[in-house]
Order: C-alpha cells, then sequence, then structure tokens
C-alpha cells in the first residue's frame, strides 16, 4: 500500500482531492492542514514527510493582491516551505506533486504557453510560485512533478463562478472584464488528475518535471460569467463586457493564461475536458 501525505487540505483543491482519495483502499492517506502542520518549518516538515511514498502539496499563499506588499511572506510559503517539502522528499526517497500557477508567464502571448515555455512574472505571487517550482526541479530531478493551474473554481472556497452566482441574486447588471483570456478549471476534476498522476509516477510511467492542470479550451472571464448565466437559467445578457482598467488591483493580471496540454500524452492520461462541460457538469451536480 502506497502511503500519500497532502498538505493544504483544508483548501478548496484539498478537500476535493481527499474527496477522490477517500474511493481509494490502496493508498494510505494523511492529510495536514495549516493547523497540522507548518510547512515553513523545516524540521516539522521532515518529520511529517518521513514514512509516505508520495507529497502532493496544495498548501499555498493564494491572496495574490496581498502578495504584492508582503511578497517575503508568500514567498515563504511558496517558495521556501516548497524547498523543504522537496528537501524532505530526496532524504526519504518520496515522490513529489506540487501544484503551480499560471502567473509564472508573462501573459502576453498569443497561443498557450508550453510547459517548457520561458517563465517571467509580473506580479509578486507569481514570483513567490516560480522560487517553488524551481526547488521542485532542482531538489528532485528525477521524482518531482509540478502541475501548474488557472482560473480555479469549486466547492470548498471562494471562486469566480461562486461570486457570480451570489452577485445573480444581488444585482440586476454585473460588468465583467472582457480582456484576460484562459482556462477555467473544476477543482474536483483537478483533484482527480493528481491523483491519477500519482498513479502514473508509481507505476513509472509518468516523467518528472512541469504538466499543465487546466481545463481544455479557453474563454474570457465575461463568457465565463456568461456561461454560468446560461446554465443557470438566468439571462446571460445581465453580463456586460469592460475592460480590466476599469478594476485596478494592486497586483497585475496576465492578459493571456491559456496552457498548453501536450505533456500528458507521455503520461497514457489525457488532459482535461473541456472547460464548458466541467462547468455543466459543476453546476448539474449542485457542486457550488
Amino acid at each position: 500500500m502506497s502511503r500519500l501525505l497532502v498538505t493544504g487540505a483544508g483548501g478548496m483543491l484539498g478537500r476535493d482531492l481527499l474527496a477522490v482519495l477517500r474511493s481509494r483502499d490502496d493508498l494510505s492517506v494523511t492529510a495536514t492542514t495549516r493547523a497540522d502542520l507548518d510547512i515553513t518549518d523545516p524540521e516539522a516538515v521532515h518529520a511529517a514527510v518521513a514514512g509516505h511514498d508520495v507529497v502532493i502539496n496544495t498548501a499555498a499563499w493564494t491572496n495574490v493582491d496581498a502578495a504584492e506588499a508582503q511578497e517575503q511572506a508568500a514567498t515563504a510559503v511558496n517558495g521556501d516551505a516548497v524547498a523543504n517539502l522537496a528537501g524532505a522528499c530526496a532524504l526519504t526517497g518520496a515522490r513529489m506533486i506540487h501544484v503551480s500557477t499560471d502567473y509564472v508567464f508573462r501573459g502576453d502571448a498569443t497561443q498557450p504557453y508550453q510547459e517548457d515555455a520561458p517563465t517571467s512574472p509580473v506580479n509578486a505571487y507569481g514570483r513567490s510560485k516560480l522560487v517553488g517550482e524551481l526547488a521542485v526541479t532542482r531538489l528532485l530531478p528525477d521524482t518531482g512533478h509540478v502541475v501548474r493551474t488557472a482560473w480555479l473554481y469549486g466547492q470548498h472556497g471562494p471562486n469566480f463562478v461562486a461570486t457570480m452566482l451570489r452577485l445573480a441574486g444581488e444585482r440586476e447588471r454585473l460588468d465583467v472584464v472582457n480582456d484576460q483570456r484562459g482556462q477555467p478549471t473544476w477543482s474536483y476534476r483537478l483533484a482527480e488528475q493528481l491523483v491519477a498522476l500519482t498513479d502514473a509516477a508509481l507505476a513509472g510511467h509518468a516523467s518528472p518535471g512541469v504538466y499543465h492542470g487546466t481545463a481544455s479550451g479557453e474563454t474570457t472571464w465575461y463568457d465565463l460569467a456568461r456561461a454560468v448565466f446560461t446554465l443557470r437559467g438566468l439571462d446571460p445578457d445581465r453580463i456586460r463586457p469592460t475592460t480590466s482598467d476599469r478594476f485596478p488591483r494592486p497586483a497585475a493580471r496576465p492578459s493571456y493564461s491559456v496552457l498548453a496540454h501536450d505533456r500528458w500524452a507521455a503520461t497514457k492520461l489525457g488532459p482535461l475536458a473541456d472547460w464548458r462541460s466541467s462547468l455543466a457538469e459543476a453546476l448539474a451536480s449542485d457542486a457550488l
């Protein structure tokens, strides 16, 4: 029986990951939340990792705007703590699957970013996450897997889809930006993909390195909002397009966050399904 350590188990993705793993009698799972394990503490991390075959790290500083004023604190969690986990895995021989972000890219491309495309973050959050990525690939060149994701939504945390559903009951009209492109990704489907990658890694079918864990296809926040309204039987014309400069924020956002999925083919796994079908399934299952 393989032994898994899941960090960040109290978050949106972490909770979905545990839901997927509950059906696996062949895996022994240790779940830790921020209260259980301080991943910035090297000694605590080494003790927690000991005895496990795979570490899946979903713990992260996720407040993008706050990272602008607290970059050192964000990097301590998204970078230095990831190095703690990777270092512990290197000592014990455990594999590691680490969740990262599209924000490591500049976001000015015109075609999907390949897994080996040059990184160039435009904000502190992206820089902090890149530190974590580099730690995994440096310390675990043969057993480290980085899975970048983007535009996550799900049942267990704040997200754009949930916000649109809430605002639908509060406002007649909603202005949503139409100049940022990405791939809305259901956290439950990403959790399933992480477990599938774990199986492939344990079986020796998954090469180390970077994978892109986002839904297929692409859209804008505006069109995503319209899709949410349509699927819930609401009038999508209540959504009006606008531009990002109408909503200034401390952290710059990439305008193009579309990721390519080529590396999944080598693992005998396909990429995640199209964002439209996943959104429809999520809303139909009352997962939001």
